[in-house]
């Protein structure tokens, strides 16, 4: 089953329905981001309405009572004084005095409703007046108030529910004075009492205006703060809406999208080029995965037709042989070992190859002690064998006389990579081309360098001619192009699994320049 290729329709179509299912597939969080912002937002601004309002409308209250008890004892100090029998007069003709002449003076304004007794030192009440009277069964619900308790509260306000009511009285009871305020007035009985309790109706009052108001302008704050909100959230979230929509758009295949960049060093901003980079990124490896892939199947098509072709032959052989069309048995005895020999080759290429990408001790080296002359020379020996008719000069790495070169390799893979730059020379250079080879030391490393005056490679071609399968003509029709692309792949692991380097330099009409270095041996 072949794979769909990056972007191709397929994806596309796969991508569109799986961002289609995530939209619409059912969960507890189906509300947008900027939604749960908002929410977020009304709720900790409704939470912060509410307690500041609570604590301003309770240190109202609270200063509103605080007030009210020194009104309270105020009027309970006048009240002490009163002769027994004050309950009779109080209602007709001292309360509007109480309330209204003494108000100036005493700064009575959140009294409303006034409550008096007279208790007994047993606590019983003894006489009561409302001012102004009342008719109802309206009044504070005293506890038991006899002489001992009304020392221990000490003239300190307290608060009673309403007898008949839902309403609250402050109470303050006190001690009678021994000396009446009217002279001649009989003397109070030792150890009574006297109790004041005033409504605290106006109280109420102030602080449910006060509560009505902030309710009220709260909730137009809240409002308009809401709706600021809403337009700052959106505008605030608009690039996350941009990646939303550059995220979909590379989902169905389009990889050269990119996050419009805001041009600021917030964090959208730093997310925008974070995410940039990685989509980067993504079409490199996407585009790498799909280059590696044409590359696996053209190295599957050239592997196959390498070992077709002496296949074939050897097939080709074997059934002349069986039906006895064979005149030259040597021979073709001669070409089925050559084709053998050539399929052998091949496997032995791809086995070198998988064991240096397993690296480690897949393919374990012996190394020793050896100099580069030694390479540099029988190549110079192999080239003039393969042809004869190339000028083939040594050197030292840069002119002059070859130099020691001493490293501490594996004799046999050394070789194996200095026999493949010279057959890539014989394969890929005109007949009679001069060839160099340079041999010695710079610095800390030790060079060995082939060097050829053909036609040189261009930078394209220079910077894949180490990837494995690649070959700078494609074609099978030359008769030198019977590889299939391994040889300098082979190379340059090889020298890197000695801890060295091979490099190309080129130019087209220039030639080419193969140079190995390794590590100098002590």
């Amino acid at each position: 089953m072949t794979r769909p290729t990056p972007g191709s329709s397929e994806d596309r179509t796969r991508a569109r329905r799986l961002v289609a299912w995530g939209r619409a597939r059912p969960g507890p969080r189906r509300l947008s981001l900027r939604a749960r912002l908002l929410l977020i937002t009304s709720a900790l601004l409704t939470a912060g309405l509410v307690l500041s309002g609570s604590i301003v409308i309770g240190l109202l209250r609270a200063n509103l009572v605080d007030r009210l008890d020194r009104q309270l004892q105020t009027l309970g100090g006048l009240v002490a004084v009163l002769p027994p029998g004050f309950g009779r007069d109080l209602p007709g003709r001292a309360g509007p005095g109480l309330l209204g002449g003494q108000a100036g003076t005493a700064n009575l304004d959140l009294i409303t409703d006034v409550y008096l007794a007279a208790l007994t030192p047993a606590g019983v009440v003894q006489e009561e007046a409302d001012v102004p009277a009342r008719s109802g069964p309206g009044g504070p619900a005293l506890p038991r108030l006899d002489a001992a308790e009304v020392v221990r509260r000490a003239r300190q306000a307290f608060e009673v529910p309403d007898r008949a009511g839902p309403g609250r009285w402050r109470v303050i009871a006190m001690p009678r004075s021994a000396f009446p305020l009217i002279p001649g007035a009989p003397a109070p009985e030792r150890g009574s009492g006297v109790v004041v309790a005033v409504s605290l109706d106006g109280v109420s009052s102030i602080v449910a205006r006060l509560r009505t108001a902030i309710l009220l302008s709260g909730a137009a704050l809240l409002a308009v703060l809401t709706l600021t909100g809403l337009f700052a959230i959106r505008a605030g979230l608009r690039p996350l809406r941009r990646i939303e929509e550059t995220a979909a758009a590379i989902a169905s295949g389009y990889l050269a999208r990119r996050v419009p960049d805001p041009g600021s060093s917030t964090e959208i901003g730093r997310l925008a080029a974070s995410l940039n980079g990685m989509l980067t990124q993504i079409e490199q490896a996407f585009a790498a995965r799909a280059e590696s892939e044409a590359r696996l199947r053209r190295f599957v098509a050239d592997v196959g037709h390498e070992l077709r072709t002496p296949l074939f032959g050897i097939r080709g052989f074997t059934e002349l042989h069986r039906m006895g069309g064979l005149t030259d048995v040597d021979q073709a005895m001669s070409r089925i070992e050559t084709e053998s020999a050539r399929l052998a080759r091949l496997v032995e290429d791809l086995l070198l190859l998988a064991r240096l990408d397993e690296g480690g001790d897949a393919l374990p080296l012996d190394l020793a002690p050896m100099d580069l002359r030694t390479l540099a020379a029988d190549a110079r020996l192999d080239l003039k064998a393969l042809a004869p008719d190339r000028p083939v000069t040594l050197t030292g790495p840069d002119g002059g006389p070859p130099a020691p070169a001493p490293v501490l390799g594996d004799e046999s893979r050394l070789r194996q990579v200095v026999t493949n730059l010279v057959g890539n020379v014989v394969a890929h250079t005109p007949a009679g081309t001069p060839v160099r080879i340079g041999v010695g030391t710079r610095g800390a490393t030790a060079v060995l360098s082939v060097t050829d005056h053909g036609p040189g490679l261009t930078p394209t071609q220079a910077a894949r001619v180490f990837d494995r399968f690649y070959r700078t003509d494609p074609s099978r029709s030359r008769p030198t192009a019977t590889g299939a692309g391994l040889g300098l792949s082979i190379a340059s692991s090889l020298t890197t699994a000695h801890g060295g380097h091979l490099t190309l330099h080129t130019a087209p009409g220039h030639g080419a320049t193969f140079t190995m270095t390794l590590p100098v041996a002590p």
